[in-house]
């Protein structure tokens, strides 16, 4: 049967147009639009570089951008060794073994507003956390109206939620770790701690190196942890914003800049393609290596 050089295409065809008109068009037209002055209602004038300009000066950006890296820094060394030490216990084979692993799973599939809102009722003034605190005749925490404890509150929830998803990640590596390799240690004497730094982290470093890569972007644009837990207001006077939440409250609204956001969201995905293109170069050291 022959078959005609566009038949291919013919099947690529409906995935290519959700892509072209969800995807490629709304970037397209985000890079157009970060050089207007449009509204929501809008379509706006051409300003040039005004709103970069604008950005330089507006501490709410330098702030929002504070909080995000602050936030990237925090999560990504909890998220790097968390998940590999829960790892190395969930890869043993012993009885109930499989219910270790789903809940340390279990919420990664779970809603992001389900445990937004379990979190919330947990570390809110009138909350479990505040109750038993109060019970051990402690003073109740800001947790939820402190903007330095909502960042902190936060990273403990995206920890939490990310041990799961990258456990899996590393069972995978694991499993791939040459066998030969920890019965040789053994016959020289290595106990397990040596065997851990000198045999298994060498052999899964290029997934450490993804996992912090991953886990840095997802913790640069953090969102749904601050929104759910300030209730959508970034904290007492906003200063627990990030930058996409900056984003959100920019554009959002009949009255949304969507200009401004527009260029805040090129930033935003510039700064996030320099993480990509640095854990790049380190995939291939490590691979040289």
């Amino acid at each position: 049967m022959t078959h005609r050089p566009y038949t291919p295409w013919l099947f690529l065809a409906p995935g290519l147009a959700v892509c072209l008109m969800f995807t490629i068009f709304p970037f397209l037209n985000m890079i157009v639009l970060a050089f207007t002055d449009a509204s929501a209602l809008g379509g706006g004038q051409f300003t040039g570089v005004d709103n970069f300009v604008r950005m330089a000066q507006d501490p709410k950006f330098w702030a929002a951008a504070r909080n995000s890296l602050l936030y990237m820094v925090c999560v990504v060394p909890p998220l790097v060794l968390l998940p590999l030490l829960i790892a190395m216990l969930a890869q043993k084979v012993v009885p109930g073994i499989g219910i270790f692993r789903t809940a340390f799973f279990t919420p990664v599939i779970a809603s992001t507003v389900v445990v937004g809102l379990i979190w919330t009722w947990l570390l809110d003034s009138r909350g479990l956390v505040n109750n038993v605190v109060e019970a051990l005749g402690g003073s109740r925490i800001g947790f939820l109206t402190d903007s330095t404890l909502l960042l902190i509150s936060s990273m403990v929830v995206t920890v939490w939620r990310g041990l799961g998803y990258y456990m899996v990640i590393y069972l995978a590596a694991l499993a791939n770790v040459p066998k030969d390799l920890h019965e040789a240690a053994m016959v020289d004497g290595a106990g397990p701690v040596r065997r851990f730094w000198s045999v298994t982290v060498p052999s899964i470093r290029p997934t450490m190196v993804f996992v912090a890569a991953l886990s840095a972007v997802n913790g640069f644009r953090v969102f749904s942890e601050i929104y759910l837990l300030s209730g959508g207001s970034g904290g007492p006077g906003g200063a627990s914003t990030t930058l996409v939440m900056l984003i959100q409250l920019t554009g959002r609204g009949l009255t949304g800049e969507v200009g401004y956001a527009s260029a805040l969201s090129i930033v935003l995905f510039v700064i996030l393609l320099g993480l990509l293109l640095i854990t790049l170069r380190l995939n291939r050291r490590e691979d040289r290596l």
